[in-house]
């Protein structure tokens, strides 16, 4: 069962209230619209986004109340969304950005290396036949040597990554490499035996950035986050929930160029920029779990949660 990484610190700096506009970007398995639904009550109403199928699917079935509007779709349209289903003026908006257990015990997704399966990555899971989406598989059989080294480094800061991408290279041109194992053998057989023995495993790195690419995490992060700042109503909030230093950077650095009121370059003795500053931050350090709650849910341990509130 999925349980929701730092429920309690979320709805603190949201604080949800009765007749409360909120969306929560990545509905995943419902923890956290649940608990923010309770709170904005019949008067209120949330917008849930997610661009896994299998879940809004699964949130459908076990039944709705009306004030719960349920989509599948990218975040990254969040303001076409939000337009269509009348949510102009956002109290607070959620976006938590990990994978949801039962994404990871997936076995026909290949998120994870820990079974076998075919390496796809894939969040989108309706219309798979027209996407234009590649899957890990394609990018690890397709991709020159440099790009593959590019992307591991880019997204999964893979200190390996060049001896890595020139064995899945070598790799390939035997045999396809197709499913997770296939992937983690060529890692494993790329970099030093001292390394096999670390506290994650030496493939976490390679299959973070494979993710990454395949979906255009961080495009889609940064492509949100204005559009976020644009639907909030003054003193409503935006809260972010990461689990890696890539996805924290892009959030940290929106944050503090928003709540700025000149970006110009610091050799400039006058502001020519005209920019304003439309966000306070709430969270000046990135909220993290507790121990009790690492202890009770280990995938909280790399969670960090940062929230502003629009002026």
């Amino acid at each position: 069962m999925h349980t929701p990484v730092l429920l309690k610190e979320v709805l603190q700096y949201l604080a949800p209230a009765e007749g409360n506009e909120f969306v929560d970007c990545t509905y995943g398995s419902g923890g956290h619209s649940k608990e923010i639904l309770k709170r904005v009550g019949k008067s209120g109403k949330l917008l849930s986004i997610d661009w896994d199928s299998k879940n809004i699917d699964r949130a459908t079935q076990q039944g709705k109340p009306d004030n719960l509007y349920l989509v599948c779709d990218n975040y990254k349209n969040l303001s076409c969304i939000a337009e269509r289903l009348n949510f102009r003026s956002l109290n607070g908006v959620l976006l938590d950005l990990g994978l949801s257990s039962e994404q990871l015990a997936d076995s026909e997704r290949g998120f994870s290396f820990q079974s076998n399966s075919y390496l796809d990555m894939r969040y989108l899971t309706n219309n798979l036949s027209n996407s234009n989406i590649l899957t890990a598989s394609e990018i690890i059989n397709t991709f020159r040597e440099v790009d593959l080294a590019d992307i591991f480094w880019k997204y999964g800061e893979e200190r390996y990554s060049r001896s890595i991408a020139r064995n899945i290279v070598k790799e390939r041109q035997v045999n396809k490499i197709l499913t997770t194992q296939d992937l983690v053998r060529v890692i494993t057989s790329s970099v030093p035996a001292r390394y096999l023995h670390q506290k994650i495993h030496p493939a976490t790195r390679v299959f973070q950035a494979l993710r990454i690419a395949v979906n255009q995490e961080l495009d889609n992060l940064t492509s949100v986050l204005s559009q976020i700042l644009n639907l909030l109503v003054v003193g409503g909030r935006v809260a972010v929930i990461s689990f890696h230093s890539l996805e924290d950077r892009i959030v940290k650095k929106f944050f503090k160029t928003e709540s700025m009121d000149c970006i110009c370059p610091s050799m400039f003795m006058v502001c020519v920029c005209n920019h304003k500053s439309s966000l306070k931050i709430i969270t000046k350090k990135p909220v993290t779990a507790t121990l009790e709650e690492i202890q009770a849910n280990p995938r909280s341990r790399s969670a960090k949660l940062r929230v502003a509130e629009k002026i």
